[in-house]
Protein backbone atom coordinates (compact mmCIF):
# COMPACT_ATOMS: atom_id res chain seq x y z
CA UNK A 1 0.00 0.00 0.00
CA UNK A 2 1.41 3.34 -1.01
CA UNK A 3 1.35 5.79 1.94
CA UNK A 4 3.38 8.53 0.27
CA UNK A 5 1.30 11.72 0.06
CA UNK A 6 0.63 12.98 -3.42
CA UNK A 7 1.68 16.42 -4.55
CA UNK A 8 -1.84 17.78 -4.18
CA UNK A 9 -2.51 16.19 -0.81
CA UNK A 10 -2.55 18.64 2.13
CA UNK A 11 -1.12 17.81 5.52
CA UNK A 12 -3.21 18.59 8.59
CA UNK A 13 -0.30 20.70 9.81
CA UNK A 14 3.42 20.74 9.24
CA UNK A 15 6.20 20.88 11.83
CA UNK A 16 8.93 23.26 10.71
CA UNK A 17 11.73 25.19 12.43
CA UNK A 18 10.80 28.61 13.72
CA UNK A 19 11.62 31.35 11.27
CA UNK A 20 11.78 33.97 13.99
CA UNK A 21 12.84 33.92 17.62
CA UNK A 22 9.86 36.14 18.38
CA UNK A 23 7.48 33.48 17.06
CA UNK A 24 4.35 33.09 19.20
CA UNK A 25 2.55 30.02 17.81
CA UNK A 26 -0.99 30.91 18.85
CA UNK A 27 -2.43 28.80 16.04
CA UNK A 28 -0.51 25.76 17.26
CA UNK A 29 -1.47 26.45 20.86
CA UNK A 30 -5.11 26.40 19.79
CA UNK A 31 -4.57 23.15 17.87
CA UNK A 32 -3.04 21.63 21.00
CA UNK A 33 -5.66 23.08 23.35
CA UNK A 34 -6.60 19.61 24.63
CA UNK A 35 -3.00 19.10 25.71
CA UNK A 36 -3.06 22.52 27.36
CA UNK A 37 -6.11 21.50 29.39
CA UNK A 38 -4.38 18.24 30.37
CA UNK A 39 -1.34 20.16 31.60
CA UNK A 40 -3.59 22.51 33.57
CA UNK A 41 -5.29 19.52 35.18
CA UNK A 42 -1.90 17.97 35.93
CA UNK A 43 -0.64 21.16 37.57
CA UNK A 44 -3.73 21.39 39.79
CA UNK A 45 -3.90 17.72 40.81
CA UNK A 46 -0.22 16.90 41.39
CA UNK A 47 0.65 19.90 43.58
CA UNK A 48 -1.31 18.62 46.59
CA UNK A 49 -1.78 14.98 45.58
CA UNK A 50 0.12 13.41 48.51
CA UNK A 51 -0.31 16.11 51.12
CA UNK A 52 -2.09 15.95 54.48
CA UNK A 53 -4.09 19.17 54.16
CA UNK A 54 -4.40 19.26 50.38
CA UNK A 55 -6.16 22.35 48.98
CA UNK A 56 -6.42 23.79 52.49
CA UNK A 57 -2.94 25.18 51.86
CA UNK A 58 -4.70 27.70 49.60
CA UNK A 59 -6.35 29.00 52.79
CA UNK A 60 -3.53 28.51 55.31
CA UNK A 61 -0.78 30.32 53.41
CA UNK A 62 -2.46 33.73 52.86
CA UNK A 63 -4.20 33.59 56.24
CA UNK A 64 -1.08 33.04 58.34
CA UNK A 65 1.01 35.39 56.20
CA UNK A 66 -1.60 38.14 56.69
CA UNK A 67 -1.61 37.55 60.44
CA UNK A 68 2.20 37.66 60.56
CA UNK A 69 2.38 40.86 58.52
CA UNK A 70 -0.31 42.48 60.68
CA UNK A 71 1.59 41.71 63.87
CA UNK A 72 5.06 42.68 62.60
CA UNK A 73 4.42 45.60 60.27
CA UNK A 74 1.29 47.14 61.77
CA UNK A 75 1.40 46.34 65.49
CA UNK A 76 5.18 46.39 66.01
CA UNK A 77 6.44 48.69 63.23
CA UNK A 78 3.37 50.94 63.45
CA UNK A 79 2.56 51.12 59.74
CA UNK A 80 -0.87 52.70 59.37
CA UNK A 81 -3.45 51.60 56.81
CA UNK A 82 -6.02 54.35 57.29
CA UNK A 83 -9.62 53.32 57.87
CA UNK A 84 -9.03 49.87 56.40
CA UNK A 85 -8.31 47.10 58.95
CA UNK A 86 -4.61 46.14 58.71
CA UNK A 87 -5.41 42.44 58.32
CA UNK A 88 -7.65 43.11 55.32
CA UNK A 89 -5.09 45.52 53.86
CA UNK A 90 -2.37 42.87 54.07
CA UNK A 91 -4.55 40.07 52.74
CA UNK A 92 -5.44 42.11 49.64
CA UNK A 93 -1.76 42.64 48.82
CA UNK A 94 -0.75 39.06 49.62
CA UNK A 95 -3.54 37.58 47.49
CA UNK A 96 -2.39 39.52 44.43
CA UNK A 97 1.29 38.91 45.15
CA UNK A 98 0.77 35.15 45.54
CA UNK A 99 -0.55 34.83 42.01
CA UNK A 100 2.50 36.52 40.54
CA UNK A 101 4.97 34.43 42.55
CA UNK A 102 3.12 31.21 41.73
CA UNK A 103 3.37 32.02 38.01
CA UNK A 104 7.02 33.05 38.27
CA UNK A 105 8.16 30.07 40.36
CA UNK A 106 6.19 27.59 38.28
CA UNK A 107 7.40 28.78 34.88
CA UNK A 108 11.02 29.35 35.97
CA UNK A 109 11.66 25.59 35.98
CA UNK A 110 9.95 24.75 32.68
CA UNK A 111 12.85 23.21 30.75
CA UNK A 112 14.42 21.24 33.58
CA UNK A 113 11.13 19.90 34.96
CA UNK A 114 9.81 18.84 31.55
CA UNK A 115 13.03 17.66 29.89
CA UNK A 116 11.75 14.08 29.68
CA UNK A 117 8.61 15.11 27.80
CA UNK A 118 10.34 17.66 25.58
CA UNK A 119 12.89 15.09 24.46
CA UNK A 120 10.30 12.52 23.34
CA UNK A 121 7.43 14.21 21.56
CA UNK A 122 6.75 17.45 19.74
CA UNK A 123 4.25 20.04 20.86
CA UNK A 124 4.52 23.83 21.20
CA UNK A 125 6.81 24.15 24.22
CA UNK A 126 5.22 27.41 25.31
CA UNK A 127 2.09 25.45 26.22
CA UNK A 128 3.85 24.27 29.39
CA UNK A 129 4.46 27.70 31.00
CA UNK A 130 1.07 28.94 29.78
CA UNK A 131 -0.62 26.00 31.52
CA UNK A 132 1.04 27.03 34.81
CA UNK A 133 -0.26 30.60 34.49
CA UNK A 134 -3.76 29.31 33.74
CA UNK A 135 -3.80 26.68 36.51
CA UNK A 136 -2.78 29.26 39.10
CA UNK A 137 -6.00 31.14 38.34
CA UNK A 138 -7.79 28.49 40.42
CA UNK A 139 -5.57 29.24 43.41
CA UNK A 140 -6.14 32.97 42.89
CA UNK A 141 -9.90 32.46 42.70
CA UNK A 142 -9.96 30.51 45.99
CA UNK A 143 -7.84 33.12 47.76
CA UNK A 144 -10.02 35.96 46.46
CA UNK A 145 -13.05 34.09 47.81
CA UNK A 146 -11.32 33.86 51.21
CA UNK A 147 -10.55 37.58 51.01
CA UNK A 148 -14.22 38.33 50.29
CA UNK A 149 -15.28 36.30 53.34
CA UNK A 150 -13.09 38.41 55.63
CA UNK A 151 -14.17 41.51 53.70
CA UNK A 152 -17.80 40.75 54.53
CA UNK A 153 -16.91 40.07 58.17
CA UNK A 154 -15.16 43.42 58.66
CA UNK A 155 -17.96 45.19 56.80
CA UNK A 156 -20.56 43.73 59.16
CA UNK A 157 -18.35 44.80 62.08
CA UNK A 158 -18.61 48.40 60.86
CA UNK A 159 -15.28 48.85 59.09
CA UNK A 160 -15.25 51.59 56.44
CA UNK A 161 -14.47 49.41 53.45
CA UNK A 162 -15.94 49.47 49.97
CA UNK A 163 -15.11 48.57 46.41
CA UNK A 164 -14.15 51.32 44.01
CA UNK A 165 -15.95 51.31 40.65
CA UNK A 166 -12.62 50.59 38.94
CA UNK A 167 -12.78 47.07 40.43
CA UNK A 168 -14.42 45.99 37.15
CA UNK A 169 -10.93 46.28 35.62
CA UNK A 170 -9.36 43.95 38.19
CA UNK A 171 -9.16 41.08 35.64
CA UNK A 172 -6.90 43.35 33.58
CA UNK A 173 -4.47 43.51 36.52
CA UNK A 174 -4.59 39.73 36.81
CA UNK A 175 -3.75 39.46 33.12
CA UNK A 176 -0.80 41.84 33.55
CA UNK A 177 0.51 39.82 36.50
CA UNK A 178 0.20 36.57 34.58
CA UNK A 179 2.01 37.93 31.51
CA UNK A 180 4.75 39.52 33.63
CA UNK A 181 5.25 36.30 35.62
CA UNK A 182 5.28 34.30 32.38
CA UNK A 183 7.88 36.56 30.77
CA UNK A 184 10.22 36.57 33.77
CA UNK A 185 9.71 32.84 34.26
CA UNK A 186 10.68 32.06 30.66
CA UNK A 187 13.86 34.12 31.05
CA UNK A 188 14.82 32.39 34.30
CA UNK A 189 13.95 28.94 32.94
CA UNK A 190 16.25 29.53 29.99
CA UNK A 191 19.10 30.61 32.27
CA UNK A 192 18.65 27.61 34.57
CA UNK A 193 19.38 25.20 31.71
CA UNK A 194 22.99 26.46 31.63
CA UNK A 195 23.50 27.79 35.14
CA UNK A 196 22.03 25.38 37.69
CA UNK A 197 23.05 27.46 40.70
CA UNK A 198 20.77 30.23 39.43
CA UNK A 199 17.84 28.36 41.03
CA UNK A 200 19.22 29.20 44.49
CA UNK A 201 18.87 32.90 43.76
CA UNK A 202 15.22 32.72 42.77
CA UNK A 203 13.83 32.27 46.29
CA UNK A 204 15.99 35.08 47.67
CA UNK A 205 15.20 37.33 44.73
CA UNK A 206 11.43 36.82 45.04
CA UNK A 207 11.57 37.52 48.78
CA UNK A 208 13.52 40.73 48.21
CA UNK A 209 11.17 41.76 45.41
CA UNK A 210 8.19 41.42 47.75
CA UNK A 211 9.59 44.13 50.03
CA UNK A 212 10.08 46.39 47.01
CA UNK A 213 6.53 45.81 45.73
CA UNK A 214 4.52 47.60 48.45
CA UNK A 215 2.82 44.37 49.52
CA UNK A 216 2.72 45.22 53.23
CA UNK A 217 2.73 49.02 53.16
CA UNK A 218 1.04 51.87 51.23
CA UNK A 219 2.99 53.24 48.29
CA UNK A 220 2.74 56.76 49.73
CA UNK A 221 4.65 55.62 52.83
CA UNK A 222 7.87 55.32 50.82
CA UNK A 223 7.53 58.89 49.59
CA UNK A 224 7.01 60.07 53.16
CA UNK A 225 9.61 58.01 55.05
CA UNK A 226 12.32 57.27 52.46
CA UNK A 227 12.09 59.84 49.67
CA UNK A 228 15.71 59.22 48.60
CA UNK A 229 15.11 55.53 48.02
CA UNK A 230 11.56 55.76 46.74
CA UNK A 231 12.75 55.22 43.16
CA UNK A 232 13.45 51.57 44.02
CA UNK A 233 9.72 51.05 44.47
CA UNK A 234 8.46 53.50 41.85
CA UNK A 235 10.43 51.76 39.10
CA UNK A 236 8.97 48.41 40.12
CA UNK A 237 5.88 47.65 37.98
CA UNK A 238 4.59 45.19 40.59
CA UNK A 239 4.27 48.00 43.12
CA UNK A 240 1.73 49.73 40.89
CA UNK A 241 -0.19 46.49 40.40
CA UNK A 242 -0.39 45.88 44.16
CA UNK A 243 -1.31 49.50 44.95
CA UNK A 244 -3.94 49.62 42.20
CA UNK A 245 -5.50 46.33 43.28
CA UNK A 246 -5.93 47.66 46.83
CA UNK A 247 -7.41 50.86 45.39
CA UNK A 248 -9.93 48.78 43.46
CA UNK A 249 -10.78 46.30 46.22
CA UNK A 250 -10.57 48.53 49.31
CA UNK A 251 -10.86 52.07 47.92
CA UNK A 252 -7.61 53.02 49.64
CA UNK A 253 -4.33 54.31 48.26
CA UNK A 254 -3.80 55.97 44.90
CA UNK A 255 -4.51 55.19 41.27
CA UNK A 256 -1.62 56.25 39.04
CA UNK A 257 -2.46 56.17 35.34
CA UNK A 258 1.16 56.97 34.51
CA UNK A 259 2.30 54.13 36.76
CA UNK A 260 -0.08 51.67 35.11
CA UNK A 261 1.08 52.74 31.67
CA UNK A 262 4.68 52.19 32.77
CA UNK A 263 3.67 48.76 34.10
CA UNK A 264 2.00 47.84 30.81
CA UNK A 265 5.05 48.84 28.74
CA UNK A 266 7.46 46.95 31.02
CA UNK A 267 5.20 43.87 31.01
CA UNK A 268 5.05 43.72 27.21
CA UNK A 269 8.81 44.24 26.95
CA UNK A 270 9.56 41.51 29.51
CA UNK A 271 7.16 39.10 27.81
CA UNK A 272 8.73 39.47 24.37
CA UNK A 273 12.23 39.34 25.87
CA UNK A 274 11.22 36.11 27.62
CA UNK A 275 9.74 34.77 24.39
CA UNK A 276 12.97 35.54 22.53
CA UNK A 277 15.16 33.80 25.10
CA UNK A 278 12.71 30.88 25.43
CA UNK A 279 12.64 30.22 21.68
CA UNK A 280 16.42 30.39 21.45
CA UNK A 281 16.86 27.99 24.35
CA UNK A 282 14.24 25.60 22.97
CA UNK A 283 16.49 24.76 20.01
CA UNK A 284 19.41 23.49 22.09
CA UNK A 285 18.35 23.02 25.72
CA UNK A 286 18.20 19.22 25.47
CA UNK A 287 22.03 19.18 25.17
CA UNK A 288 22.59 21.24 28.30
CA UNK A 289 19.75 20.45 30.70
Amino acid sequence: MNTTPTQNEDWLFEITPKNSFFSLPLKEVWQYRDLLFLFVKRDIVTVYKQTVLGPLWYLIQPLFTSITFTIIFNSVAGIETGVVPPFLFNMAGITVWNYFTACLNGTSDTFRANAGIFGKVYFPRIITPISIVVSNLLKLGIQILIFLVFYAYFYVQGAEVGFHWTAVFFPFLVLLMGILGLGLGMIISSLVTKYRDFTHLIGFGVQLLMYLSAVMYPLALIEEKLPKYGWLVHYNPLAYIIETSRYMLLNVGTLSVKGLLFTFVVTIFVFFAGLLVFNRTEKSFIDTV
